[in-house]
């Protein structure tokens, strides 16, 4: 039932990057606790445990030849289900469970790399194994390319993220470094990481993103994080 966690430390990081786009900037200090994070992406198979406990509908492309691979992520989940998950997996395991913030996620997604463009370095994406083969049609497995330093697979790539955030393009001029958890409110939830679907398929650590929280896209899954 517990998935697979790794424990991030705490720590101040550098968020942000200075010539990356305006909703990057300004770089700035930040502070978060130690929490830990889902190795990789939650699956098709644990969202269907999910599904099946609680009644809840499938993901809506679940039953698609595309994506229904029990180890490929979720997909098509709205951040009102990735939510759900986390509450009911809390439910079920005694532990706190949620969606990751974007402070968290950006720490995570670096591995203790500073200011690096990727979770790798800054090798070009077109340098990462198998680039080319990868990605074709829809997701892949998870956990089948390189893990970064922390020993987290898929970060930036496969599938957007949601996070537990409200998304401001100028946050970061007003953001506070302890532990900061996005604007009070807003339209749009916060997500990160590349996918599949894109013409890049993997995003640089430092790259935000954001759809309405009621949104069903096939490129679109999520991780779980929970405190330390």
């Amino acid at each position: 039932m517990t998935p697979d966690l790794v424990l991030i430390p705490g720590g101040e990081f550098r968020m942000g990057q200075a010539d990356g786009r305006d909703e990057e900037r300004p770089v700035h200090g930040v502070s978060v606790n130690e929490f830990r994070l889902g190795r990789c992406q939650v699956t098709n198979a644990e969202y269907d445990d999910f599904c099946r406990a609680t009644g809840r509908e499938m993901a809506p492309f679940r039953e698609q030849t595309l994506f229904a691979v029990a180890a490929q992520p979720v997909v098509g989940v709205s951040w009102f289900d990735a939510v759900a998950y986390c509450d009911w997996l809390s439910r079920e395991s005694g532990m706190r469970f949620r969606l990751p913030t974007e402070a968290e996620w950006e720490r995570a997604a670096r591995g203790g790399l500073d200011q690096c463009l990727y979770p790798w370095g800054d090798q070009p994406v077109f340098e990462r194994a198998d680039y080319q083969t990868r990605w074709t049609q829809a997701p892949e497995r998870v956990g089948t390319a390189q893990p970064n330093a922390y020993g987290l697979y898929d970060m930036c790539e496969n599938v957007h993220e949601w996070c537990a955030d409200w998304y401001d393009a100028g946050y970061y001029a007003v953001s506070p470094v302890g532990n900061p958890t996005g604007p009070p409110t807003g339209t749009r939830r916060a997500s990160r990481g590349g996918a599949w679907r894109h013409h890049i398929k993997i995003a640089r650590c430092a790259a935000r993103s954001s759809i309405p929280p009621e949104f069903h896209y096939a490129d679109y899954g999520f991780r779980v994080a929970c405190d330390g």
